[in-house]
């Protein structure tokens, strides 16, 4: 949340390497708007959908949507969630429209279902990494953001709903089919944006139950280089053998998704009968959660 006295960093706005991402990023958008989508009636959710629906229907500039759909969401963002953020936003913005107003694409293909793989692919890996650059090219986020802080509604929830209705109105507009191929490129975008900002490297707690617990630690921390939590807990209580249990400790090691295979079969050539729960972890901060290399990599 921004203040009155927050300045904008400009540092974070002309780092190199938040440039090269949004740049990258626009380009991306770029082609999926150009080479895939917009000749095909195709859209993608939030602000991006809304001004594709109101061109291809009214034939109203589409980088004059852009900019004007945008706008309150940025002044919001601007009073309410930080103002670097915000410049990195408009300038992805205004990138965007230039590169749409200057640069010819063709179009690449008119098969629907490449269009909507190809077209949400390159779309969602645009916006991945102008996310990843500091940036915005679509205002929904910063709506998302500001009403999950004052309702009971989950920012999927939100999200899910505004782009429902941009998708109602997309099937009054341009018909069923067109919709649902929409849906198909939305989709396609937002797993694909998923994977650009969270990489492959999405943290996942892996929590193990082991009667060789001393050495399923061992094995963690000083082979896999891993910080653990270690709760005190009991094994056993089985339907056969409710009476027999014993103290024991439950082991919690946050790891990407990647790296959970290899700590689970390390783990069972200790023991094989080892219990394994595996969650989705949301967010991770603080602690030690990444090292460099290890033996098993």
């Amino acid at each position: 949340m921004s203040t009155k006295t927050e300045k904008v960093n400009w540092k974070a706005v002309f780092d190199p390497r938040s440039l090269v991402l949004i740049i990258l990023g626009v380009f991306c958008s770029a082609i999926a708007l150009e080479a895939f989508m917009l000749p095909n009636k195709f859209l993608d959710g939030g602000v991006t959908g809304m001004a594709i629906i109101v061109n291809l229907h009214y034939d109203v500039d589409l980088n004059l949507l852009l900019v004007l759909i945008n706008a309150p969401f940025f002044v919001m963002a601007w009073k309410k969630i930080g103002k670097t953020f915000t410049v990195q936003s408009i300038f992805s913005v205004f990138l965007l429209v230039l590169v749409l107003e200057f640069l010819e694409i063709p179009t690449v293909t008119e098969d629907k279902v490449l269009i909507a793989v190809f077209g949400g692919v390159m779309m969602g890996l645009g916006i991945g990494l102008i996310i990843r650059g500091g940036g915005l090219i679509d205002g929904f986020e910063v709506i998302t953001t500001y009403f999950q802080k004052n309702s009971a509604l989950s920012a999927s929830e939100i999200t899910m709903f505004l782009n429902s209705l941009i998708m109602l109105f997309a099937a009054l507009f341009f018909g069923i089919e067109a919709a649902m191929y929409s849906i198909l490129t939305y989709f396609t975008a937002i797993k694909m944006t998923d994977y650009v900002v969270e990489g492959f490297e999405e943290y996942t707690a892996l929590t193990i139950i082991s009667k060789e617990d001393d050495k399923v630690k061992e094995l963690i921390v000083k082979e896999f280089g891993k910080a653990i939590s270690v709760y005190k807990g009991e094994r056993g209580y089985l339907p056969d053998t409710f009476h027999i249990h014993h103290p024991c400790d439950i082991i919690m090691t946050v790891v990407t998704r990647l790296e959970v295979h290899r700590i689970k079969l390390a783990i069972q050539e200790i023991d094989p009968k080892a219990f394994f729960y595996v969650q989705t972890i949301k967010e991770v901060k603080g602690g030690v959660v990444k090292q460099i290399g290890s033996k098993h990599s």
